[in-house]
C-alpha cells in the first residue's frame, strides 16, 4: 500500500457482491470499541465505520499498524479472507 493517512474497507468483494450480514461494518469497529458510561459504544480512533456511495465501508487509520500490529494483522486478515475490497482513503489528518 502507498504511504496514506487511512484505508477503507468496503462492503463489497472484488467480484461485485454485497458483504453479509449489512451490519458488518458496525460488528466489526465494535470489536475494538468500548462500551462509555451512557452505554454508547465508542469505537476505536483508528477504526470507524462509515457509509461511502451508499455502501457500509470501514476506514482504518494506518497509524493502527504501529500501536496495534495485532488488530491491524486482524483487519487485513478479515479483508482478505473475505475477499472484500480494499482502497485508499484520505491522504491527508482529519481534522
Amino acid at each position: 500500500m502507498p504511504n496514506q493517512e487511512e484505508f477503507v474497507i468496503r462492503g463489497i468483494t472484488n467480484s461485485g457482491r454485497k458483504f453479509r450480514p449489512s451490519d458488518w461494518a458496525e460488528r466489526l469497529c465494535g470489536v475494538f470499541g468500548s462500551v462509555g458510561p451512557d452505554n454508547r459504544t465508542r469505537y476505536s480512533p483508528y477504526i470507524t465505520p462509515i457509509t461511502r456511495e451508499g455502501m457500509y465501508c470501514v476506514v482504518v487509520n494506518r497509524k493502527l499498524e504501529a500501536e496495534d500490529p495485532m488488530a491491524f494483522r486482524f483487519l487485513m486478515d478479515f479483508a482478505r479472507d473475505n475477499d472484500l475490497q480494499v482502497m485508499d482513503g484520505r491522504q491527508i489528518p482529519r481534522d
